[in-house]
């Protein structure tokens, strides 16, 4: 898979180099590119954004901006992914989804938003043809910043279900929202015995089937206590 992720600050997506990232870059399985935006500012300041049409608050970034550095890299078979507390929720399902992608484009807006004119023109009948989706996507009802944080944890979900991306590939199959409701049970290590609190002893018996079922109950008890 190759990601794009457009930014005014390209350093903040360092971290896109790390850990499990950054090892299946290197191992071939992903590529990853940050692109400066302001690399395709014009003017003597060099301008990416401007007031608002209708007044009020804060500064709207601009769409033919925008539009040079998203056309530097939209191909067939692309999904221009617009990060927007707007959006469309971001959820495991959606994460599923773009995992099965070919090259997504992450265009991480600031300030007010991207002119929507920027969602608009890429929307048109030409690039739904070539096969190229625009989508707006929010991580949650919350406020940023801007995109980058928003991009990077959509980056990571979507990234470590490509196969090969985990070292452990099981370690999928009992995760948190693997079905809609379900959040894991809860997990333990060495020492049986911290601080005054014990292991539950059905982890320590042996007995496959107690703890399957112990499991299930507590992932069901968890979901009904956070969800």
């Amino acid at each position: 898979m190759k990601i794009d992720v457009i930014s005014i600050f390209p350093e903040y997506l360092a971290p896109l180099k790390l850990s499990l990232l950054g090892k299946a870059q290197s191992a071939g399985l992903l590529e990853i590119n940050v692109h400066n935006l302001r690399d395709h500012a014009t003017g003597v300041h060099g301008s990416v954004d401007d007031t608002p049409y209708g007044g009020g608050a804060g500064m709207v970034m601009s769409a033919e901006v925008w539009a040079e550095a998203i056309d530097a890299l939209l191909t067939p078979d692309s999904d221009l992914i617009i990060l927007t507390p707007a959006g469309k929720k971001f959820t495991q399902p959606v994460a599923h989804q773009f995992s099965r992608a070919k090259h997504l484009v992450f265009a991480c807006g600031r300030y007010e938003g991207i002119d929507d004119r920027v969602r608009q023109y890429y929307s048109k009948q030409e690039f739904v043809e070539k096969n190229i989706n625009v989508h707006e996507y929010s991580i949650g009802d919350y406020v940023l910043g801007g995109g980058e944080v928003a991009s990077m944890v959509m980056i990571e979900a979507i990234t470590r279900l490509i196969p090969g991306v985990l070292g452990n590939p099981e370690s999928l199959e009992e995760e948190s929202h693997i079905s809609e409701g379900y959040l894991e049970y809860p997990n333990f290590t060495k020492p049986a015995s911290w601080r005054g609190i014990e292991v539950p002893d059905v982890l320590l018996s042996g007995n496959h089937a107690a703890i399957a079922q112990w499991r299930a109950t507590q992932a069901q008890e968890r979901a009904k206590k956070n969800r």
